[in-house]
């Protein structure tokens, strides 16, 4: 397509192992840029120490990366601006100022990823897209709220994705679930659904002699995240007994930022270790027979599944844990709903590596089709010729209303 002047927000830096939307970022940041668009980004850092890594894989002049660590924030007017602005607090004074003064030059296109950035230019709707990656509308709609602190932060988040989903007229999805409730909120609404997208390249495929031959069970990703955290909740106190009972040298390895401190009760378990905040997660995909990943609710795309579909580890989980993915039970992954079905799978795996095999290399191979820099953002560039040729028409509508008068 023609090459675009896009500016583009994001609210972490672009990096191909930062957090989950991270690895997406480098994806976007990268293909945008060698395809010819002329892009302008900005990156919110919630850690100082990556902007030097996101510097160094986009450098200037070759790149036009912005990036500010998050402010900080405490007093009367930071709360007062919570409740203005919920969830902008990521958001520093320089940003806002820097973006601002980009977005009164000439440009073609706003790319904003995650809702959150809607309160930075509520006023470009007419050029402007919002990915929307997951909704706290849909996540924690049946989660309890325990204490009167956490009713009033669900209350406020909700609030606030009402608003924002109202604000724009374009927005991105990377999974038709989110799309129903979203036209609910706002009718007018274009919506998209555009996979997220990995490096695949980063992720070398893990051949057999690397691979433990041990019946290990894994869960990895941030206990932060509630979808990660009840996963491993469910796998601990539903699935594991039954599945030791059938498997007895099996174990369970669960791995990720602050799961030690979120999983206390459950670190003297026999046979299950807890590690947190590891530096690099690709030992932990070595040594995992099977990822058993099944969730609760949790709306969008999982990002560690895309990780095990990438480096070739077979995974049993549910519909929420290939959400946005077009896996069929017993090809790319296993697929139940109940405990019991998700026994079942987790120990046929365990006790079949041809069956393991086979169902790594599908996972891999549509990785590749569905979810890899060409195909995502050959979609996004779709989309955007989409918005272009509409803004055209509307052009040239008003124009031959203005010359009949």
């Amino acid at each position: 397509m023609t090459p675009l002047r896009i500016i583009l927000v994001m609210i972490e830096p672009p990096l191909p192992f930062g957090n989950a939307t991270a690895r997406w970022y480098y994806v976007l940041l990268k293909e945008l840029v060698q395809r010819g668009h002329r892009v302008t980004a900005y990156a919110a850092c919630s850690k100082p120490e990556e902007i030097a890594k996101a510097r160094d894989l986009f450098p200037a002049p070759a790149y036009d990366l912005r990036l500010y660590p998050f402010p900080t924030r405490s007093g009367f007017v930071s709360k007062i601006e919570t409740l203005r602005r919920p969830y902008s607090y990521m958001f520093s004074p320089e940003l806002k100022a820097d973006l601002a003064c980009e977005l009164a030059t000439e440009f073609d296109l706003l790319h904003l990823e995650q809702l959150s950035c809607v309160w930075l230019a509520r006023k470009h709707a007419d050029r402007g897209i919002v990915n929307v990656h997951y909704l706290a509308l849909i996540d924690l709609a049946e989660l309890a709220a325990t204490t009167l602190l956490w009713r009033f932060h669900r209350w406020l988040l909700m609030r606030s994705e009402r608003k924002l989903i109202r604000e724009f007229k374009h927005f991105l999805t990377n999974s038709p679930r989110l799309v129903p409730l979203m036209l609910h909120i706002n009718p007018s609404a274009t919506i998209d659904t555009v996979p997220l997208g990995i490096d695949i390249d980063q992720y070398p495929f893990i051949p057999d002699s690397q691979r433990t031959n041990e019946p290990i069970l894994s869960v990895i990703g941030s206990m932060n995240w509630h979808p990660s955290r009840s996963a491993v909740v469910r796998l601990l106190r539903q699935l594991w007994p039954e599945i030791k009972r059938r498997v007895p040298d099996a174990r369970v390895q669960i791995v990720g930022w602050s799961a030690r401190s979120s999983l206390a009760k459950f670190i003297d378990m026999p046979d299950v270790i807890i590690e947190e905040n590891v530096p690099d997660t690709r030992s932990y995909f070595e040594q995992t027979g099977v990822m058993l990943y099944a969730p609760a609710r949790g709306s969008g795309m999982k990002i560690k599944i895309l990780e095990a579909f990438a480096y070739g580890v077979p995974v049993v989980t549910t519909s929420e844990g290939v959400e946005g993915i077009p896996a069929i039970d017993g090809v790319h992954a296993s697929v139940a709903e109940d405990d019991a079905g998700l026994i079942e799978r987790a120990v046929n795996l365990l006790q079949n590596p041809e069956q393991q095999n086979r169902q790594r290399a599908e996972g891999r191979q549509l990785l590749e089709r569905h979810c890899g820099p060409k195909p995502t953002v050959d979609a996004i560039e779709a989309v955007y010729a989409k918005m272009m040729t509409k803004r055209g028409e509307e052009r040239s509508g008003a124009g031959y209303h203005r010359s009949r008068r």
